[in-house]
């Protein structure tokens, strides 16, 4: 009948929502302007834009720079379009069933299957969470000499600002998110203004793939270690669900248009992403590369040459300010998204305090561990053994969220078009097999 609910607006009626405490929480204009109703959706894609500029790709970006100049920038151009092509299927299947990747898996999966996705999701956001932990206790030991230790424990208390903040309102959250990225991108702003890049072979790297990187096995490998580490899977199950924090009509045309205007939003922040990662490669190479300092791929190295190699006082604390800002903000939307993932995968009904007591717990015991054990000395093993651990989970999520997106029966109308259909499983099969090779690589000792 005309105006009678679509099948799939009847069915997420009797579904528990996504992070139910803010869902649909955000008030989104019903102006006839276009560009008012689309500010409400800006937000969500820059929580999500934190975890392709995190301080586990900081150190693969160094590398990339400090060894091979520009070359490598194609390879992180790339990583953006997968990404943006990846987030926004993300965000099709959060609008158009109202549920997130987690949910989804849930009623679609046996129940021994969900359970072991979901360990290995809680298992990739424990070595995410160790990546960016360790990269904030580092920044606090360069910038206060704050001992490592004293400094993972001081960013693990960031879930007593994700209660704070949200208990205001999820848009706090977002803000606080939106003016850290902005701090990361000044920082980075300034450090490419001093270090007077070469812009002509910028670009053309940029744009350009480099014959190269078949050549030279070396460059290749951290030219796939960039590729296959910087789509983080628990962005995936994250987008799906702080998407429908927005208060959009829940009708197809209501669908249609949120998820045309997140998807915007998704591109616009992950433009931002592409411009720090970007940022760090040409800083390395401008730098380092250009003075002869071709083995700088350790953070604090980094630091301690930028200053004197740059001529300019305070880079060092430019730099070190970044990555402060890059760690805690992946720490906020990495406890979110254990939030998600809990909640998703189990079902479970407990406060939301304790859900997000519980799910850092399950991130932090391990850092404070590893580094207790190992301490700066080992931080570009951890870094290592935080990609190796995301990139063998990625696929895990990146295959559902293919099949979910392309499945009539879940999508309806919103189901993906067959040429997106297509370009979803190449994508999702190229990130497969980059990763494989990459793990390959490693337990060959390659690395």
């Amino acid at each position: 009948m005309p105006g009678s609910p679509s099948r799939v607006e009847l069915e997420t009626t009797a579904r528990r929502p996504s992070l139910p405490d803010v869902f649909s929480s955000v008030r989104v204009s019903t102006s006839p302007q276009l560009w008012r109703r689309a500010l409400g959706f800006i937000g969500p894609g820059f929580l999500i834009s934190v975890g392709y500029m995190d301080p586990g790709n900081w150190a693969t970006d160094l590398a990339a720079g400090s060894r091979y100049g520009y070359t490598l920038l194609f390879a992180i151009m790339i990583s953006n379009l997968l990404a943006i092509l990846l987030q926004g299927l993300s965000v099709k299947l959060g609008v158009a069933t109202e549920q997130d990747l987690a949910q989804a898996c849930r009623e679609h999966y046996s129940r021994p299957v969900t359970i072991g996705l979901w360990v290995i999701a809680e298992i990739a956001i424990a070595a995410c969470d160790l990546a960016e932990v360790i990269g904030s206790a580092i920044a606090l030991q360069l910038l206060f000499g704050v001992p490592l230790l004293v400094g993972v424990l001081i960013t693990s208390a960031d879930v007593l600002m994700i209660l704070l903040l949200q208990n205001r309102g999820f848009r706090y959250l977002e803000a606080v998110v939106m003016v850290l990225i902005a701090t990361i991108g000044v920082m980075f702003a300034i450090e490419i203004f001093f270090s007077h890049p070469q812009w002509s072979s910028l670009a053309w790297n940029l744009f350009t793939p480099s014959h190269e990187i078949l050549r030279n096995s070396e460059m290749l490998y951290i030219a796939i270690g960039i590729l296959g580490a910087t789509v983080m899977p628990h962005n995936l199950y994250l987008h799906s669900s702080i998407v429908q924090t927005r208060d959009y009509p829940r009708t197809l045309k209501g669908k249609r248009e949120a998820i045309w205007l997140a998807s915007l939003d998704s591109a616009a922040a992950l433009t931002m992403a592409l411009f720090v990662n970007a940022a760090i490669l040409i800083v390395a190479a401008a730098v380092f590369h250009r003075s002869g300092h071709s083995e700088v791929a350790e953070i604090g190295e980094a630091y301690k040459l930028l200053t004197p190699l740059l001529g300019v006082a305070g880079a060092s604390t430019m730099f070190a300010i970044a990555l402060l800002a890059s760690g805690q903000n992946s720490t906020l939307t990495g406890t979110l998204a254990g939030q998600v993932v809990m909640e998703g995968f189990l079902n479970l009904k407990i406060p939301a305090w304790q859900r997000r007591l519980v799910t850092r717990l399950l991130a932090i015991v391990p850092t404070v561990i590893v580094t207790a054990l190992w301490g700066m000395s080992g931080t570009a093993r951890l870094l290592l053994l935080s990609q190796v651990i995301l990139s063998m989970q990625l696929s895990f999520a990146v295959f559902p969220l293919v099949a979910f997106t392309s499945n009539r029966d879940k999508m309806g109308e919103f189901v993906n078009r067959p040429w997106l259909r297509i370009l979803g499983w190449v994508s999702a099969i190229f990130i497969a097999a980059l990763n494989g090779w990459l793990l390959v690589q490693i337990f060959l000792g390659h690395s």
